[in-house]
């Protein structure tokens, strides 16, 4: 991706895919279905979705082919000598229960299951490989297609082959017998003793099973919050980071990690700020970007030095605009940051604005474009119910080109480079380009930073009521994690326990 003037391009229309997860009119939402995170597979044939309750749910691509528009004549097709391609659906594939809560004695705290991140890894033989994380342990699981093909009747004649067909059913069966079952589980025998059209059913029928099973276990490395996992382009190897430290980790060993970066200070009061969010550069092994508290972008080369504190470049915002208050420094928390595809430019998002940044211009970002500006006079409001400090994600397209973010009353915002800051705005509904309904709405306390972060900008302060606890939206609805199709424009987002889906 090259930003210049012939590339800048027009907002695009997006409308309504499909929604997967839906709950049914007056049905009570309960927190542990809440999604928590959202991943795409490289080919975009699977979807990855976390949830609080510490399962992982894969969907997967619908077989389809390119279908021909309707609004084009075949000889119209001809002239234009292309095709139409259908834009993909997904249906459920499979799902199992990768955290589940715990409780460490040593330090009295509770663990939760909630799933932080999840990340696909390289596909060898098929199979299909998947990292997922709580705020402590990474787990690597395996999960395999395993499609039996759909036995066709093949019109045997009953008076010729009855004996053999009862010849072949008693050797299998005593085939059977002789091989012991641990669990005591006896389908296939079950099946065996049943008529040839009858187990025949039950194999047609027992298509796309995908169990899952964890093959590795990464654990006790973080003191602090896991905040991101991240492949490395080399296929091997992959990052973990929480508040203050990152880990590099291969993926073969899952008793030893390599600290390439330590934040936390010999004196814990002077803690300045806190690792949001970390990724691995998509083409070059030994590049990656991390985010910090303060605003900062932090690029690092692990050629270097084995630990890279002090030898990185440094992305950050000098132009100072308006006066300095004591929200500035927290709405220049960054908590996310996405590498576009050339691995030139980074996507960052703060609480007020998405920027884009190019590795090459250290001073300011290229384009900075204004999220929920309206909420800048709640700052105090935000701040008093933790609202502040929930941490919104950004994707990119796959051409690096348009960019999206979430936002309140389940609001997507879209950006196009080129096209103007103002956007595009759609509720994550199935009409999407309607005007919003905002309403005020409480909101439970619940962190999202996690506590030393939300502790380090509490000290000392006291911050008064602006005296209203309305807002201009539904705080309460928040869209907070999001993905975008790797090949296509199409983009998954969470509302709730919902996916929705949008395409051009």
């Amino acid at each position: 991706m090259t930003l210049s003037s012939s590339e800048f391009c027009s907002a695009l229309e997006w409308k309504f895919s499909q929604v997967l997860g839906e709950p049914s009119p007056g049905e009570d939402i309960q927190d542990i279905d809440v999604i928590s995170a959202i991943e795409f597979d490289k080919s975009g044939d699977y979807l990855a979705v976390g949830d609080r309750g510490g399962r992982v749910v894969i969907f997967g691509r619908k077989a389809g082919k390119d279908v021909i528009n309707e609004d084009h004549s075949r000889k119209e097709l001809e002239q234009l000598d292309f095709v139409v391609k259908q834009h993909p659906e997904f249906q459920y594939k499979t799902e199992f229960q990768s955290h589940e809560p715990e409780f460490d004695y040593l330090r009295s705290l509770e663990i939760e299951e909630k799933i932080n991140k999840v990340r696909w890894c390289a596909t060898p033989n098929g199979s299909l490989f998947i990292l997922s994380t709580n705020d402590k342990t990474i787990k690597l699981w395996k999960v395999k297609e395993h499609k039996l093909k759909e036995v066709k009747e093949m019109g045997l004649n009953t008076i010729v082959s009855s004996e053999n067909a009862l010849l072949a059913e008693r050797s299998f069966v005593s085939a059977q017998r002789k091989s012991s079952s641990p669990n005591g589980y006896s389908e296939k025998m079950e099946n065996s003793m049943l008529p040839s059209h009858v187990a025949h059913s039950r194999v047609a029928n027992n298509e796309d099973a995908a169990p899952a099973r964890c093959r590795k276990v990464y654990a006790h490395a973080h003191d602090f919050n896991i905040n991101s996992i991240s492949n490395n382009s080399d296929g091997e190897t992959f990052l973990s980071a929480d508040d203050l430290r990152i880990n590099v980790w291969n993926l073969e060993i899952s008793d030893q990690c390599f600290n390439i970066i330590d934040m936390k200070p010999s004196n814990m009061e002077d803690l300045t700020e806190v690792i949001t969010s970390a990724e691995f550069h998509p083409l070059h092994c030994n590049i990656l970007a991390y985010s910090s508290s303060r605003g900062f972008i932090r690029l690092v080369d692990m050629r270097q030095s084995a630990l890279c504190d002090h030898s990185a470049k440094i992305l950050h915002n000098g132009e100072s605009h308006g006066l300095k208050t004591f929200f500035t420094e927290i709405i220049a928390s960054i908590s996310d940051v996405k590498f576009a595809p050339d691995g030139r430019h980074i996507l960052s998002r703060d609480y007020m604005t998405l920027k884009l940044w190019d590795t090459r211009m250290e001073a300011s970002p290229v384009a900075t474009y204004k999220i929920h500006e309206h909420l800048r006079p709640k700052l105090c409001d935000l701040y008093n119910n933790d609202a502040i400090f929930d941490k919104f994600d950004c994707c990119l397209s796959g051409d690096g080109i348009h960019f999206a973010t979430g936002s309140y009353s389940n609001i997507l915002r879209i950006f196009s480079y080129g096209a103007g800051n103002e956007g595009l705005t759609l509720e994550a509904s199935k009409s999407p380009n309607r005007n919003p309904h905002l309403q005020p709405a409480p909101r439970s306390r619940r962190a999202s930073l996690s506590n030393l972060t939300r502790g380090f900008y509490r000290q000392g302060h006291g911050i008064s009521n602006t005296g209203s606890d309305e807002f201009p939206c539904n705080i309460n609805s928040k869209l907070l994690h999001l993905a975008w199709h790797p090949r296509t424009n199409l983009i998954a987002c969470a509302a709730g326990n919902s996916l929705f889906m949008y395409y051009t």
